[in-house]
């Protein structure tokens, strides 16, 4: 690590910005996303791709490239009916027929997998200009059922995720699993969540989020702030899942409709195009125990931090942004790392702007391209993480690079 460096990434894994390999790193040009909804809220008469598709050609316009010259989109979704959403957004956008799409299911963690995904079909060569991120659209998602023998149907609300002599709870009860098992009380909890809500709101104030937006059906504002939240109405709040319980709707995301996309290129193509960017420089998966499926993406991370050659104590130096399903998993993440829980999510995370699961992990990728263009520390390093549902966690390292 670098002494004093911003830099999450180390000298020795950051390779060369100037050279024989630009045609094979994948940079990240244009960022932006949906104002976060409620669902039920301001898209609930908007389905999935038609959430997708403003931000597609957004981030198009952002980098002006013609879209001719898109090689593919990728697009991660959890709650859909399947039928390949991608392809349907980039067709709704005005994408050329010959542009292709992909769907990425990972639960909560499927946009930052998208994104995640384009990054090698660069470093191979497999194409030069892919769209990727996220939609998810609780408010018009198709019902599920399985067909009995008997020919009729029996509805169900979410997709199984682990075998059920295993454990497959539902993720209120897995977040109490975590925090039962870390030591993580009540006061926590919404202590954090009080802080994510205030520097969100804070952030909101001031503008910070405008740029990253697309407007949308009237809206261009996270509806998930909450302003009027204390202390004394956080505990006035009951345990939500398990009776007895510390996770609460106050120390919870809000279910919630969004989308987040960014264009993915090649550092020769953006040092054409653009000014700056995010310089993709690795990412990890890994798996845990799916009653704990809150803590996914600390062993992610810890994957993600040994490939690069570096610890975690590199971690609070650079930008953090971790996907706040619940106020409990933060915190058991934060000290599996050992990161102080203050140095995730500087302008406030999920359980403040809302979780639309598949596009949450590219919410989190256009975070740091926002935060990093309005620092403009070329070699400023960030780190997007996820835990997603059945026990798993994805993170992404990236680094802002000024060409």
């Amino acid at each position: 690590m670098r002494s004093g460096s911003t830099d999450v990434i180390p000298a020795s894994a950051a390779g060369p910005v100037n050279g024989p390999d630009d045609a094979r790193t994948p940079v990240i040009i244009a960022a932006r996303r949906l104002a976060t909804a409620k669902a039920g809220g301001a898209y609930r008469r908007l389905r999935v791709h038609e959430l997708a598709a403003p931000v597609l050609r957004a981030v198009l316009d952002d980098s002006g490239v013609p879209a001719a010259d898109v090689d593919d989109v990728i697009l991660g979704n959890a709650t859909g009916g399947g039928g390949n959403m991608a392809r349907l957004a980039a067709l709704t956008a005005g994408l050329p027929d010959a542009v292709p799409g992909l769907t990425v299911d990972r639960q909560c963690s499927s946009g930052l997998d998208a994104v995640v995904l384009a990054c090698p079909q660069v470093q191979a060569r497999a194409g030069e200009l892919y769209l990727a991120g996220g939609a998810e659209s609780i408010s018009t998602a198709p019902a599920r059922a399985h067909r009995l023998d008997s020919g009729g149907l029996e509805f169900y609300d979410r997709a199984q995720f682990a075998p059920l002599a295993s454990g497959d709870p539902d993720a209120g009860v897995a977040a109490e699993n975590v925090a039962a098992r870390f030591g993580i009380s009540r006061e926590r909890q919404d202590a954090y969540a009080l802080e994510s809500h205030r520097r969100a709101c804070a952030a909101a104030d001031n503008g910070v989020f405008d740029r990253e937006m697309v407007p949308l059906a009237g809206l261009s504002a996270d509806q998930g702030l909450r302003r009027t939240l204390s202390p004394r109405l956080m505990a006035r709040f009951p345990p939500a899942f398990v009776d007895g319980g510390t996770v609460t709707a106050g120390n919870s995301c809000p279910y919630s409709d969004g989308a987040a996309a960014v264009v993915v290129t090649t550092l020769a193509k953006a040092r054409r195009l653009a000014a700056h960017g995010l310089v993709f420089r690795g990412s990890a998966a890994a798996g845990t125990d799916p009653t704990l499926m809150g803590v996914g993406a600390a062993h992610s991370t810890l994957a993600l931090l040994q490939s690069l050659g570096t610890g975690p104590e590199g971690l609070a130096r650079g930008l953090l942004e971790f996907n706040e399903a619940f106020a409990s998993q933060v915190l058991a993440c934060a000290g599996l790392l050992g990161v102080d829980p203050a140095a995730f999510n500087r302008d406030g995370g999920a359980l403040a702007l809302g979780h639309p699961y598949g596009a949450s992990g590219a919410v989190l990728v256009t975070r740091l391209f926002a935060q990093s263009l309005a620092r403009g520390e070329s070699g400023l390093g960030g780190v997007a993480m996820v835990s997603a549902a059945g026990g798993m966690g994805v993170s992404a390292a990236f680094e802002w690079r000024a060409f």
